[in-house]
């Protein structure tokens, strides 16, 4: 069997998470059920930190001697940017409540109604 190259793997691993990511988001939308769209999101998180995970050992093996490098950084970075979109997408910053206006409490008019 043919071992296949440690960048070659994380771009077979980033490809098959992503067509996950998007075949889940499909389903979701499709069944339009929140709170297997918040799952399959979370799965995806996880997805995410075992690419980094598997990305980090690829690069303690990389050659250093060859012409052409993978950019591990920039993958990092992606990685980063994908979790963060999905972090603020699953827990969106909330409203501070409002200070409640002093209520007059005064309705009694005199004179003629309105």
């Amino acid at each position: 069997m043919r071992q296949r190259s440690p960048a070659t793997s994380v771009r077979h691993l980033v490809f098959a998470v992503l067509l996950a990511a998007g075949l889940s988001a499909a389903v979701g939308a499709q069944a339009g059920d929140t709170a297997t769209e918040h799952a399959d999101l979370a799965s995806v998180l996880r997805e995410l930190a075992l690419i980094e995970r598997l990305a980090l050992d690829a690069q303690a093996v990389a050659s250093t001697d060859s012409r052409y490098h993978f950019d591990y950084a920039r993958l990092n970075a992606d990685i980063a940017r994908v979790r963060t979109g999905i972090n603020d997408y699953l827990t969106p910053p909330r409203a501070q409540p409002r200070d409640p206006l002093v209520l007059s409490g005064t309705y009694r008019q005199e004179g003629t109604s309105p």
